[in-house]
């Protein structure tokens, strides 16, 4: 058991490292000249991605928290619903990012194409709505977790070593469960319509180019290079959320979490935001010859 607290520790370890690189990066960049809408949605998202692993990760918390004078149903409730709508930012930032992709590769003769030179505006109005929405959507959260206790044990369960859930109305629990499956479902289904689009289109590119060589081909290679990244970010983001979503929502229909499944479904939980970032290092152009230079 420890053995694997070390491994997840150094998991969130490298991914809050990993992420707190990139958001300097991407901050620079921003602040710089004419910066690329991809480059504020990257931003954005390694902001998140550094919380929810410090939230997703209650070593950290608590070792903290056992350091400030502070209520601990104060620190249960902020904790877990911070880290809530930082799950629900993270797949709605992912979706935003592959559908905006789509956007900037679509072909001249596409519907999408004339919202291409309007990412910027549009992207601005995303960024409020997905923050206003997850703030809003995960706020019940609020009212079913709580510092844990010895007195009721039938009527809670214990989801960190300060920290549980209790036990919700059969039909609030359904309601809440629907509309959580409803949103990822959704937003699940848009991130693999626009990936299918984008390997349609990197298909029909390298296909025309089996027989023509010319400088286009030399031009679009970072594009293809950024989709090729997205697709692969969208990839393991399906797989990893829906592997999480069914040990966790497993765990509450039977109301039981022991001590492995709760590691193995932080580890699994912070698997996204931990190689998301070393995707982008490892196939940014940018930072590869930064780090050159250096």
């Amino acid at each position: 058991m420890s053995s694997l607290r070390i491994v997840i520790n150094f998991q969130a370890g490298l991914g809050v490292l990993a992420n707190i690189f990139l958001l300097v990066f991407y901050t620079f960049i921003i602040l710089g000249d004419r910066p690329k809408p991809m480059d504020m949605i990257s931003c954005q998202l390694a902001f998140i991605h550094i919380v929810l692993l410090f939230t997703g990760t209650d070593i950290w918390l608590t070792d903290l928290f056992e350091s400030l004078n502070i209520d601990n149903d104060f620190k249960c409730k902020t904790t877990f619903y911070i880290n809530r709508v930082m799950r629900g930012l993270s797949i709605c930032t992912t979706c935003l990012l592959s559908v905006f992709q789509a956007v900037t590769i679509s072909p001249s003769s596409s519907f999408l194409a004339k919202f291409k030179y309007k990412l910027k505006k549009y992207m601005i109005s995303a960024f409020l709505l997905i923050w206003f929405f997850n703030l809003s959507f995960s706020s019940n959260r609020i009212f079913y977790a709580g510092a844990f206790n010895n007195i009721s044990k039938t009527n809670q369960m214990k989801v960190t070593k300060f920290c549980s859930l209790f036990s919700m109305n059969y039909i609030i629990s359904a309601l809440i469960l629907t509309l959580t499956m409803s949103r990822d479902v959704f937003l699940v289904g848009v991130m693999l319509t626009t990936s299918s689009y984008m390997m349609i289109i990197l298909f029909r590119h390298q296909r025309q180019h089996k027989h023509l060589h010319s400088l286009s081909h030399l031009r679009a290679s970072p594009e293809k290079r950024a989709t090729q990244t997205i697709l692969l970010l969208v990839i393991s983001f399906v797989v990893m959320y829906w592997v999480d979503f069914i040990i966790s929502h497993t765990a509450v229909l039977l109301w039981m979490y022991d001590p492995v499944t709760l590691s193995v479904q932080q580890f699994v939980m912070n698997v996204y935001p931990t190689i998301t970032p070393l995707i982008q290092i490892i196939s940014n152009n940018r930072i590869i010859n930064m780090m050159k230079h250096m």
